[in-house]
């Protein structure tokens, strides 16, 4: 029996690990359409967690999240909110009880955010620097 439950746990976590290692460099992305051209750290943290609703240049900002457990999400929110997923969940479970905001909303995949931002100036996401396109402009870099 503890065979089987130490094997299974070893197996989760190397799952963890290669979906970890699947995830490749992120970049914050804005409309091409959108003078913006660079964000730092700490105002993508606002702007994802509910904190800040414009862009530095005064423009707004929509964020728009990967899907719940994600690996790109975990690791975006590690990168810059330093924060796991169960942090993540305790943290917007206590800003909705509160009335204080609602979490971003979500889109399936690395395209859609793209397409979503491409086509919506106020928005702000994050993707696999591989699926950048024209459509969009990297504002950060999170390695």
């Amino acid at each position: 029996m503890l065979k089987r439950t130490l094997a299974a746990v070893l197996a989760a976590c190397a799952v963890s690990a290669a979906a970890a290692a699947e995830v490749g460099e992120l970049v914050v992305i804005v409309s091409a359409r959108t003078p913006l051209t660079m964000l730092r750290t700490d105002q993508a943290a606002g702007i994802f967690l509910g904190e800040s609703y414009s862009l530095p240049d005064g423009g707004e900002a929509v964020a728009l999240d990967q899907s719940v457990g994600s690996p790109l999400r975990d690791e975006f929110y590690r990168k810059v909110a330093h924060r796991s997923p169960a942090l993540m969940k305790a943290y917007w479970t206590k800003m909705i009880f509160t009335g204080r905001g609602q979490p971003p909303r979500e889109a399936p995949s690395s395209a859609a955010v793209r397409r979503l931002v491409a086509d919506n100036p106020g928005m702000v996401g994050y993707i696999e620097r591989a699926a950048l396109d024209p459509t969009v402009r990297p504002v950060l870099v999170l390695k």
